[in-house]
């Protein structure tokens, strides 16, 4: 598989890695930052945004759209720093890394190895952070995906156990100071957590969660993006305990991962995993009972990998 070098978006550089059915498009402008996954000729399952497409260089931060990485916990002048220098990239194999300069704010650097399988629409994602600082960061890796608009992400409840067999929690469930419970966007199912997206909302939605399954889906139409990420139950996670987020307003849907809180000597690096997948012309419903007449099937071809 060979990395095409395309324009794309108003960049005149992007990386384009294509198989039979489905390409990803990488920015080499700015980043390191995935614009574009989806099926050729199709839409984009990953949102853009048109006032920022193909804008380079500059001090303000900008979403720009796709697949990024952060810094958790969220802190703005660390967390926002701008992605908007050209990223050395070079072939590996079926995929490319991407690499970003020293960000000169945080002595934080930012790379993803990004790997398309040839015969399935399966893309595997390495983030690493680096600390060139002269002194200890403590972080954790935070990996956000920006899905288009018109969307529900489905989040999986921890299996049911019955009291009084079991009596201890199974998970925490976070909710931000604007997390609204009684939203319409909020489907809280037995088995299943959904929250809609919804382009006349007024305002944001967010929640996170301790996700042992380590999986959560957006269903937008007859597409479905599955993202599966790790837990690991000696890792502290930021933000109350949390492996998995999931932010929504007007515009998109974010599902997002997070790696455990480390601290990062002068010169380590801490990496964080995901493993992307896509399907078509899939049908799923809101219930909890048409959910499961469908995502086991899709989750059991990702242990295929």
């Amino acid at each position: 598989m060979k990395v095409e070098v395309i324009p794309y978006g108003g960049w005149q550089k992007c990386l384009r890695l294509t198989n039979s059915e489905v390409e990803l498009i990488v920015t080499a402008e700015v980043g390191p930052r995935v614009i574009r996954f989806g099926f050729i000729g199709g839409a984009n399952e990953f949102v853009e945004y048109p006032e920022q497409m193909g804008l380079t260089g500059g001090d303000e931060y900008r979403a720009y759209g796709g697949h990024r990485l952060w810094i958790a916990p969220e802190v703005v002048e660390r967390t926002k720093h701008p992605d908007n220098l050209p990223v050395q990239w070079a072939q590996e194999g079926e995929g490319l890394r991407v690499t970003a300069p020293v960000e000169a704010g945080t002595g934080i650097q930012k790379s993803m190895r990004i790997w398309l399988n040839p015969k399935r629409n399966h893309v595997h994602v390495i983030h690493r952070i680096t600390n060139h600082n002269i002194w200890e960061v403590t972080l954790a890796p935070w990996a956000l995906t920006v899905m288009a608009p018109g969307g529900r992400v489905i989040v999986p409840q921890e299996p049911y156990r019955p009291h009084p067999d079991f009596l201890l929690p199974v998970r925490p469930l976070v909710l931000w100071g604007y997390t609204d419970m009684s939203d319409p966007r909020w489907r809280w199912g037995k088995r299943y957590v959904q929250l809609l997206q919804d382009s006349t909302a007024q305002y944001p939605q967010k929640f996170g969660a301790l996700n042992t399954l380590g999986w959560a889906a957006y269903v937008n139409g007859d597409s479905v993006f599955l993202k599966r990420f790790p837990y690991d139950p000696q890792a502290h996670y930021p933000d109350f305990g949390c492996n998995c987020e999931f932010f929504t307003n007007n515009r998109m849907l974010e599902v997002e991962s997070l790696g455990g809180l480390v601290t990062l000597r002068p010169g380590e690096s801490v990496t964080h995993e995901e493993h992307w997948y896509l399907w078509r012309g899939v049908q799923v419903g809101e219930s909890d009972e048409q959910i499961d007449a469908v995502l086991p099937a899709l989750l059991a071809q990702t242990q295929q990998a």
